[in-house]
Formats: C-alpha cells, structure tokens, sequence
C-alpha cells in the first residue's frame, strides 16, 4: 500500500502492494481518495505527473455542483457514477448503522457498482473517488479488489486505513457539527469519521452469502467472465 501526498486531496492512495494470492496488486493502476476540490497547484501537478487517464466521481450531481473537483487542463475522462440513493443527509436523519448503509449501495446501486468497475478495466491509471473517500470508495473499491482475488484480509485492511487518513481537525468539526444536529444518533460517528474492519468484513460476508463471493455478485449483476479475468490481470502481477 503506497501513500501518495496529492496536496489538497484527503485520503489519496495507491492501492498497489497488496496481497492476492502469490502475487501483488499493480502499483501506479488504481488510486483512491476524497473528493478533489481543495487540490492546489501542487496537488494538480501531482495528479499529472501520474498520468491518470480516467476519474470515477461517486457522488451525485448536488455534491458535484457544490464541491466541484479541481482539474484543470488534465486530460482524463469523468465518469460519474451516484452511488447514495437519497441525500447523505438522510443517512444521519435515520440513524443507519454502516453495515446497513454498505449493504443499501449493494442492493440498490448494484448496476451503478458493477459501472464503476467496467471504469476500471476501460483506462487506467484510474482514480475512484467520493466526498472522503471512505464509503462509496470504500465499497467499490473493496468489490473491485475481492473479485480480482486480492485477500480477504488485505482488502478488509485497505479499507479500514481511511481511518487513520482522514484529517482530525475534519473529523472534530464534523463531530461537533452531528452533535448539534442529531445528539442522540448511534451511528453519526462511525458514518462520518470511521472505516471499523467489521463493515468490510460484514459487507463482504454478505456477498458471499448471497452470490458465492464477490466477484459472483458482479456476475450476478452483469459482468462476464472475460470481464472478470481481464479484472485480476489489470489489477494484479
């Protein structure tokens, strides 16, 4: 797993070097992060610099338009793929735990999943991207690499590194900014600031459970086998 310092992007990295199998997840393939809205002239210069080809923006057009990501003169295409069926807002409002939100993007937003991983195999260097980084990110990114045979616990790994990624002084006035509006929330804290094991480890669980892996829930929803083959041989030497 390689940290790439994007200045101005939270929660960037390359998700090379992981454990699948006898080999390792490509560096330099697939990068994920937050939203790139802040990325300064020497975030830009960065982003360049790694020749990215293509970037998949997971929230919906209000996100967008209120936070737009910061690209300049590169030459990538954006796919835009809304992961979130009703506000991020709603979210805190009922209270919903992450496992229920990740399993909520799976079974509402499958189509949109499978989307964002076809984007992958379409042009790479790819970035894959949310508001933080962490969620809709974490999810399909967590998909994309199970089903290419990366380790279960590598994957889980992954994932729940955000954590320790996401600024803490964000993470203080969000606190307090969910304290104000949903004192009695359960949930509000893991929602905005935390990547637990467990909600990848659930969500993945789930998968199996319900299509045999992940991978056979891409399949279930669309994806071929070529497609599926082409997958490992993108992401993993």
């Amino acid at each position: 797993m390689t940290a790439t310092l994007v200045s101005g992007a939270a929660n960037f990295r390359d998700v090379g070097g992981l454990a699948a199998g006898e080999g390792r997840t490509r560096s330099g393939v697939l990068y994920r992060s937050g939203n790139l809205v802040q990325v300064d002239d020497a975030g830009l210069a960065t982003l360049r610099g790694l020749g990215l080809r293509r970037v998949i923006d997971l929230r919906d057009a209000a996100e967008v338009a209120h936070a737009p990501s910061r690209l300049d003169d590169l030459s990538v295409e954006v796919q835009h793929e809304p992961l979130f069926l009703g506000s991020v807002a709603s979210f805190f409002e009922r209270d919903v735990s992450l496992e229920e939100l990740y399993a909520a993007i799976v079974d509402d937003s499958a189509d949109r999943v499978v989307a964002v991983v076809r984007g992958i195999l379409t042009a790479q260097p790819v970035l894959v991207h949310c508001t933080v980084g962490k969620d809709r990110t974490g999810v399909t990114v967590g998909i994309a690499l199970a089903a290419a045979g990366v380790d279960r616990d590598a994957v889980i790994a992954d994932y729940a590194r955000t954590e320790k990624l996401l600024p803490a002084e964000r993470n203080e006035k969000v606190r307090a900014a969910i304290r104000a509006l949903h004192p009695g929330n359960v949930h509000a804290e893991d929602l905005a600031t935390r990547s637990p094991a467990r909600a990848m480890r659930s969500l993945l669980e789930r998968l199996d459970r319900d299509h045999g892996s992940p991978a056979g829930f891409l399949r279930a929803h669309g994806m071929t086998e070529v497609e599926l083959r082409r997958l490992r041989e993108v992401l993993v030497e």
